[in-house]
């Protein structure tokens, strides 16, 4: 009878003891500086916009209801009533502002959607150049281009020589936009003005909402037995409406308050309410008059942008 050896059990001390609940690892959070970064990116910026803004800003809506002079000082009296005057007194120049600067924007859109249409679609390997073409002009001063419409449109030059030839100046004249056979210092000179200056901004929006389109869209619209002219209508035109907003946008709001292109090329009948607000400024020194019609400038235009926008904007704006 053999006897087989068993190791030795271990002394039974009791029950282990009571370990409480695992506890996982807590997650790790982002750390403050990180989280805070986004905000610091946006620290110039908003820097720039409460120093460059805002406070003029604030400063110009003050300096709107103080009454006085500039030899007695100004002080703030919360007197509304310039509002009122300034409107009543001025608003044949807001009127023409608003019908210049719409006309002119409908004159760049006629004309910069072809071109746009011309670059995005047709250009080819001329595309590179003719975007050259169109932003050369602001390699030069806005003033500049300015003068030299006095020099193209002068009396004695080709231009007011071949519409007098054509009879052309006999219409306008009878619509009321030129006197006489000149064009100088007419509303045509004016609206030209703003035209040639403000048309690369139509163009370049144009440009790049046409140049988005799928030209498969076309094809497939063509195999459809669509005719040109309904594609463009039922495709390229509604495919590029967000180009046609931001250009009018970006036509019609600096032109509305443009000042050089009336003082240049028009004379005291086209003096439009920017030539006003920069004499009130400089020249009459009625800091609270010319404060106020700023603020009527920026409230009428915020008004009809925000209505064209409801109306004819798109998603990509919105």
């Amino acid at each position: 009878m053999s006897i087989t050896a068993t190791p030795d059990a271990a002394p039974d001390d009791g029950p282990a003891p009571d370990a409480g609940p695992v506890r996982k690892p807590p997650l790790r959070k982002p750390a403050v500086r990180k989280r805070l970064v986004p905000y610091w990116l946006l620290l110039p910026g908003i820097l720039w916009l409460l120093i460059f803004f805002a406070a003029p800003l604030i400063y110009q809506a003050s300096t709107s209801v103080q009454t006085g002079s500039l030899e007695a000082g100004f002080k703030v009296t919360w007197h509304f009533q310039t509002y009122w005057d300034a409107l009543t007194e001025y608003y044949p120049h807001f009127l023409r502002s608003v019908l210049y600067a719409a006309t002119a924007t409908a004159l760049c859109l006629l004309l910069g959607y072809p071109l746009a249409y011309l670059i995005a679609f047709r250009a080819g390997r001329w595309r590179n150049l003719v975007m050259i073409l169109v932003i050369a002009p602001f390699f030069t001063s806005f003033l500049i281009r300015t003068l030299a419409w006095k020099t193209i449109l002068a009396d004695s030059g080709p231009v007011v020589g071949a519409l007098n030839s054509l009879h052309i100046l006999d219409v306008t004249s009878y619509l009321g936009i030129t006197e006489g056979q000149r064009v100088l210092a007419t509303p045509l000179a004016v609206v030209c003005g703003l035209t040639y200056n403000f048309l690369p901004f139509m163009i370049l929006p144009l440009y790049t909402s046409l140049e988005r389109i799928d030209p498969r869209l076309h094809e497939a619209a063509g195999d459809l037995y669509a005719r040109p002219i309904t594609i463009f209508r039922k495709v390229t035109f509604p495919l590029s409406m967000p180009g046609v907003v931001a250009g009018t946008l970006l036509t019609f709001i600096p032109a509305a308050g443009d000042y050089i292109n009336a003082e240049l090329l028009g004379s005291t009948d086209q003096k439009m309410i920017g030539n006003v607000i920069q004499s009130q400024f400089l020249r009459v020194l009625d800091y609270p008059t010319a404060a106020a019609l700023s603020f009527i400038l920026m409230a009428a235009i915020l008004t009809m942008v925000t209505v064209y926008i409801r109306k004819s904007g798109t998603e990509d704006l919105v």
